[in-house]
């Protein structure tokens, strides 16, 4: 008897070996990863990432981010579906467990004019699956990297989340700037109207060149508008990001002092890893592996224990007064023979979206990779090309003065002076935008992080 069992053991761990069905999850060896992770493991989930209070320096901005984390609903649901997913890991947990019934039942029984007897039971019973090969443990592990990639599609979403207040509390900033440059302009070229009306009483223009002149006027009056207008809207878009009612939002008044040099030292490559898409990916690729193994636990015998005991005063066809103590017990085992091609079927599907989930995981990556080069030269591209926007507009904005001097002294037309207005306001327009756009490149190096 005692070398039938150790001829048992023997087979069973042979069988649990070859089938790999109680195999830990392990980065494939043929898994192009580009250089990110250094060892084969999951990366923790608590991990240290890049925070959001490290890059974004302004007080203001820094509120109305924490206010969008405590009241957006798309990140709110994203949280509830992690803890839904921790749920069930806590069920498939307790699938180890035996479970409990507790199902009273009586009974009122005799013939016409004869006493009525009566017969109860109080049973409590018990029903056990032993996890021999490895399905409920299967089912755990993959409950658990369930679990992990539902905390990082929260993240995912907390993290586009900062990424828009951000980018949008910078387009406020923009605009209020672009505000004040047409402001400032406008003013100027309500100055050249009179100037022009006085020249042509002065006999030195004609009506025509005052019409221009007034045209160009209303023109920019009216980009006025459009960009109070475009303020309203980017505001409105903000406060829906926070889950907010409607209010006038507060913001500073430049680009620079609200974002750290905190990528000035250059970024390692192993943050890639960190990524709430790569780590989800990795896990979404894990729980394929954990199915595959619950698809190949399926071939195998289930064993399961049950019993009874309880209270009753019925045995057989006997009433028994007083009532005595009732057990049973029994066990199953249970061996899949035919189940037309079900279980292979299951298994090869299980398999196939184990290799999409790898393709799909392995593409995230050089996604990943892509998405920081770009937003590196980006940074560094709008940070060099500032320097020439701004002695452009210096140049002429000593063009526009030269030019309108000269026609107040019959030099030059007013076509000229119009000309070098209007060069100087694109110049400011361009260079306001590309100091946006360095801002908004850090932002997305952020999220590319």
């Amino acid at each position: 008897m005692k070398y039938i069992k150790l001829a048992l053991i023997a087979i069973i761990a042979f069988s649990l070996s070859s089938c790999g069905i109680y195999k830990n999850y392990s980065r494939p060896a043929d898994l192009k990863t580009f250089g990110v992770y250094s060892d084969s493991t999951l990366v923790a989930a608590d991990s240290t990432r890049i925070s959001w209070q490290d890059i974004f320096l302004d007080p203001t901005l820094k509120s109305l981010i924490q206010k969008g984390l405590d009241n957006n609903t798309d990140l709110r649901i994203a949280q509830l579906q992690s803890e839904e997913a921790e749920a069930s890991l806590r069920a498939s947990k307790w699938a180890f467990a035996p479970s409990f019934s507790f199902s009273p039942q009586g009974t009122m029984s005799g013939t016409i004019g004869s006493s009525t007897n009566y017969t109860y039971e109080l049973p409590v019973s018990a029903s056990w699956q032993i996890d021999i090969f490895g399905s409920l443990r299967n089912a755990k592990k993959r409950s658990q990297v369930q679990l992990e990639s539902s905390k990082e599609y929260a993240q995912a979403v907390q993290t586009q989340l900062i990424g828009n207040i951000a980018t949008y509390y910078y387009k406020l900033v923009l605009l209020d700037k672009q505000l004040a440059v047409y402001q400032e302009t406008a003013e100027n070229w309500r100055a050249n109207v009179e100037v022009t009306k006085r020249l042509m009483a002065a006999g030195q223009y004609n009506d025509a060149a005052v019409a221009q002149s007034e045209a160009n006027y209303y023109s920019i009056c009216s980009s006025v508008m459009d960009i109070e207008q475009q303020i309203k809207e980017t505001e409105n878009t903000v406060i829906q990001l926070l889950g907010d009612t409607l209010q006038t939002i507060a913001r500073d008044t430049t680009f620079s002092a609200g974002i750290s040099d905190f990528f000035s030292n250059g970024i390692s490559l192993n943050v890639l890893a960190l990524r709430p898409d790569v780590m989800q990916a990795e896990q979404t690729f894990a729980a394929y592996f954990y199915a595959v193994g619950e698809a190949k636990s399926a071939f195998y015998p289930s064993l399961t224990l049950g019993g009874t005991l309880g209270w009753s005063n019925s045995s057989g066809g006997l009433v028994l007064n007083p009532a005595s103590w009732i057990w049973s017990a029994l066990g199953s085992l249970t061996q899949p023979i035919f189940q037309q091609g079900k279980l292979r079927s299951q298994l090869k599907i299980a398999e196939a979206q184990q290799e999409e989930a790898k393709l799909s995981f392995q593409q995230t990556l050089l996604n990943a990779g892509i998405e920081v080069n770009n937003a590196l030269s980006q940074v560094q591209s709008y940070g060099n090309r500032g320097v020439y926007y701004e002695q452009q507009v210096l140049s002429l904005k000593r063009a526009v003065t030269s030019t309108t001097a000269l026609m107040k002294h019959g030099s030059n037309t007013y076509l000229e002076v119009l000309t070098a207005q209007q060069s100087l306001l694109s110049a400011q327009l361009t260079q306001l935008n590309n100091d946006y756009n360095k801002t908004v490149s850090v932002i997305n190096l952020f999220k590319a992080l």
